[in-house]
C-alpha cells in the first residue's frame, strides 16, 4: 500500500496528469487499486453498493451491487428537488397570509383575523414580526371576533420518522403552518444551586417567549429528555446531569399551529394590536387578505435545503408537489406519489419512498436507479448547481487540501447508513454521475432510537473515507 504523492503519475493515465493531494488509494503493480480492494480494506459491515456512469452517454463504468435497493437517507433530497422543480417550477413561492373575515372599521376587524399558513417551511419569527408590523401600519388595532390559525394546506404529521430520539430537532411535526422549522429554542444557565431555563421562538431579531411549551430540570441522569402533552401545552423535562453551566439547543414542536398562533399574538400585542387567544380553524375561512409573506423562490430554497439538509423543507416541498396530483392524505401517501412520478419519468423500478427527506429508514432505491434519475433529470433542472461541493477525506478522515477535481453531491447519514450521490468533473474534464450507498440495517435496527449507538461513529468514518477513495479511483481511471 502506497499513498499517491504529488509527483507520482498514475499508471495508465493519459497525458501525464497527476493527482495532487489525493486520499490514499491502494496500488497494485503500478496501477490504481480495484474498487473491490478498496471495499475490502474499508472493512465495513453490511452492504456496499455503488454505480458510476458517464454523464453524457449514460454508460455504466463501474458498479457493485448496483441493483440492490437500500435506504438513500438524505440523498433522497436530490430526487425531491427534481420532483418539486418539475411540479412547482423554480420560481414557486410559499405564502402565509393574514385574512380578515369582515371589514375594518375604526381600527377593528369586524369579524375574525386568520393566520393562514401556506406550507412555508422557512417561516420565521422575524417574518411574523414583519407581518404584525404591516398589520398595525394599516391601522388595525384589534378584532371584534376571534383570532384563528389555519394549517390545512398540508396534512398534519406528529413527526417525520418514528425511530428517532424524541428530542431530535431535525424530526419535528409537519403541518401547513410551521414556524422556525417547527422548533423551539431551549436555553439554560447555572443559577445558584440550580438552573434558569427558558423556551423562546428565537429569530434573528425578535425573541418572544413560547407559552405553548414548557421545560423544567429533573434531578436524574437519564433519560436526557422526557416529553408529555397536557392540554395542548408541550412539557419537557431535562436531566440535571446532562446540563453544564450554560447552553442551548432546539427542541421539536408537536403543535405547530398553536405555537405559531401564540407567537404571533405576542408580536401583534407589541405592535399595539391585542388579539384573543388563538384557536385553530378546521376549514379556511373566506375573507380578504390584509397582509402576506412570501418565501424565497423554490430554487434558492432548495439550495439551502441541500446545503443544510433541512428535513422539514424537503417534506414541505415534496408534499406541496404531490398536491398537484390531488389531495395528499399523509406523508407516506405523498412519498408514494413521488415514487410513481419517478417511475413514470425514468422507468426505474426499485424506488419506494415513504417521505421526501430520507429520514425514514424504510425508504428504498438502488444506486443504479439513483444514477439513472440524476443523469436523466438532473442536467435539465440544474440539480448540480443546487448541490453542495463535496470535500474528499484522506485515510485519517481529514479533508484533503488542493482537491484536484470537483464533486457536487448530496450526502445522507443515519445510524449505520451513509450515502453519497451526485456529479463529479474529473481532472481532464470528463463528467461522471455516481451513487454510493452503504448500510448495515441489522445493526441500525438493533440501535433503536439511540442517538449515538456504540460503533456508529467509527462505521460512518470508514464509509466516508471509502467514498473519497472510490471518487479518487474513478477520477484516475475514467477521467484521463
Amino acid at each position: 500500500m502506497k499513498a499517491l504523492s504529488r509527483r507520482r503519475i498514475l499508471g495508465g493515465m493519459a497525458g501525464g496528469a497527476s493527482l495532487v493531494a489525493m486520499p490514499r488509494v491502494l496500488r497494485a503493480q503500478g496501477s490504481v487499486a480495484s474498487s473491490e480492494a478498496l471495499v475490502r480494506a474499508a472493512g465495513l459491515s453490511g452492504d456496499v453498493s455503488f454505480v458510476v456512469a458517464d454523464l453524457r452517454s449514460g454508460q455504466i463504468l463501474e458498479h457493485r451491487n448496483g441493483a440492490k435497493a437500500l435506504p438513500p437517507a438524505s440523498a433522497l433530497k436530490s430526487i425531491t428537488s427534481l420532483y418539486a422543480l418539475e411540479m412547482l417550477g423554480s420560481e414557486f413561492r410559499f405564502g402565509t397570509r393574514l385574512i380578515a373575515t369582515g371589514p375594518v372599521s375604526r381600527g377593528l376587524i369586524q369579524g375574525d383575523l386568520v393566520l393562514a399558513g401556506g406550507g412555508d417551511p422557512t417561516l420565521s419569527t422575524d417574518d411574523l414580526a414583519a407581518m404584525a408590523a404591516k398589520l398595525a401600519a394599516q391601522g388595525v388595532r384589534g378584532v371584534t371576533g376571534r383570532f384563528l390559525t389555519w394549517s390545512g394546506a398540508l396534512p398534519y404529521a406528529r413527526e417525520i420518522a418514528e425511530d428517532q430520539p424524541i428530542y431530535a430537532g431535525y424530526n419535528p411535526s409537519i403541518s401547513g403552518l410551521m414556524l422556525n422549522f417547527n422548533r423551539v429554542h431551549f436555553e439554560w444557565k447555572r443559577e445558584g444551586n440550580g438552573w434558569a431555563v427558558s423556551m423562546d421562538a428565537r429569530g434573528r431579531d425578535a425573541r418572544p417567549p413560547a407559552y405553548t411549551t414548557k421545560v423544567s430540570v429533573a434531578a436524574r441522569a437519564k433519560p436526557v429528555f422526557s416529553y408529555s402533552d397536557r392540554g395542548g401545552i408541550e412539557e419537557w423535562t431535562v436531566a440535571s446531569a446532562a446540563l453544564g453551566r450554560a447552553g442551548s439547543r432546539w427542541l421539536p414542536v408537536r403543535h405547530p399551529a398553536s405555537y405559531a398562533g401564540d407567537v404571533f399574538q405576542t408580536l401583534a400585542r407589541a405592535q399595539g394590536v391585542p388579539l384573543p387567544v388563538p384557536r385553530e380553524a378546521v376549514a379556511l375561512p373566506a375573507g380578504r387578505d390584509l397582509v402576506g409573506d412570501a418565501s424565497d423562490p423554490l430554487s434558492p430554497l432548495l439550495h439551502a435545503m441541500m446545503k443544510y439538509s433541512t428535513n422539514l423543507t424537503a417534506e414541505a416541498v415534496g408534499m406541496t408537489a404531490s398536491a398537484r396530483f390531488g389531495p395528499v392524505g399523509s406523508l407516506p401517501a405523498s412519498g408514494k406519489a413521488m415514487t410513481d412520478w419517478l417511475a413514470a419519468r425514468t422507468g426505474v423500478q426499485s424506488a419506494h419512498f415513504t417521505d421526501h427527506s430520507g429520514l425514514r429508514a424504510d425508504a428504498r432505491i438502488s444506486a443504479r436507479d439513483m444514477v439513472t434519475a440524476l443523469r436523466m433529470l438532473g442536467p435539465q433542472r440544474g440539480l448540480r448547481g443546487l448541490m453542495k461541493p463535496f470535500k474528499l477525506r484522506d485515510e485519517t478522515g481529514r479533508a484533503v487540501k488542493d482537491q484536484p477535481f470537483a464533486v457536487d453531491a448530496k450526502t445522507g447519514t443515519l445510524n449505520f447508513v451513509s450515502t453519497l450521490a451526485g456529479y463529479m468533473t474529473a481532472p481532464d474534464g470528463t463528467e461522471l454521475v455516481f451513487a454510493i450507498f452503504t448500510g448495515d440495517l441489522p445493526r441500525r435496527e438493533r440501535a433503536g432510537t439511540e442517538l449515538r449507538p456504540p460503533g456508529a461513529r467509527s462505521w460512518l468514518n470508514s464509509s466516508k473515507i471509502l467514498q473519497s477513495q472510490l471518487l479518487a479511483r474513478w477520477a484516475a481511471v475514467y477521467g484521463s
